[in-house]
């Protein structure tokens, strides 16, 4: 298929069922970390996905080729984002499962509807106040730090779009993780299995995954840690079974 790319866009392989995604990496390129939540969420068959911030559509569209979801919905404030997101999702054919909206994640269960969701999937800012503020364009200042949207308000919003025991996966700091279970918990998102992201065996955790459930009972089982290089430039092989690339390339990390 023939796509007209805009300035500055370029179309990646993403190594899985011949799928491609439009990014430009002036605006804002995805990270290991989305594709780290992709690996780590459980979807069932049949299941109602929805992508919170979805950015230019990666999990949505590494979940409609890992899974056996029924429909996947990417939220996007950001139009520009948005509509590369829709553009990627026609390049590959899945506008019948992928369905992706402009707007708020603050108003989700307002423009989607409450208890409708089985899954919800999350990879927001992570960044508050002027913490690693670098002087970079607004773009990917909004996708790093909570300008438009605080932590509170994913939890809110994930906990009300989500059916009674639905599962939210998110992946986030752990300098962050007191405040992350205190805010879901307060939600009713009762957090159930995490597992934590170390760049080097001897290095400490640099990301988290976890799972919640809402309405779930209060137990939390810990996952082996997951290590991301066993030397530099080099993956471990849990990293390169998740990601399962024909060549990947660095260029995609924040």
């Amino acid at each position: 298929m023939i796509i007209d790319l805009k300035e500055g866009e370029r179309l990646d392989d993403l190594g899985r069922k011949g799928y491609r995604i439009i990014q430009n990496p002036a605006a804002f390129c995805f990270g290991i970390d989305a594709v780290l939540l992709t690996g780590f969420a459980r979807i069932k068959e049949k299941a109602r996905v929805l992508d919170l911030g979805t950015g230019t559509g990666i999990i949505p569209i590494l979940l409609e080729a890992k899974t056996e979801a029924e429909h996947l919905t990417g939220l996007e404030i950001q139009e520009e984002s948005a509509d590369m997101a829709r553009r990627s999702v026609s390049y590959n054919g899945l506008e019948e499962k992928i369905n992706i909206v402009t707007g708020d994640l603050k108003e989700a269960s307002r423009l989607l509807g409450k208890g409708v969701f089985d899954v919800v999937t999350c990879n927001p800012p992570y960044m508050i106040g002027e913490h690693g503020l670098t002087g970079e364009n607004s773009k990917k200042t909004i996708a790093r730090h909570e300008i438009l949207c605080t932590f509170e308000d994913v939890a809110r919003e994930a906990a009300a779009v989500l059916k009674p025991g639905g599962i939210f996966y998110l992946v986030h700091r752990p300098f962050r993780l007191v405040e992350l279970f205190g805010t879901m918990t307060k939600y009713h998102l009762e957090p159930k299995r995490m597992k934590l992201v170390h760049p080097f065996v001897d290095k400490e955790p640099n990301m988290v995954l976890i799972e919640a459930k809402k309405g779930g009972n209060s137990r939390i089982s810990i996952e082996s840690p997951l290590i991301v290089y066993k030397e530099p430039g080099i993956y471990t092989d849990e990293i390169y079974d998740i990601y399962k690339p024909a060549e990947y390339d660095d260029r995609t990390c924040r």
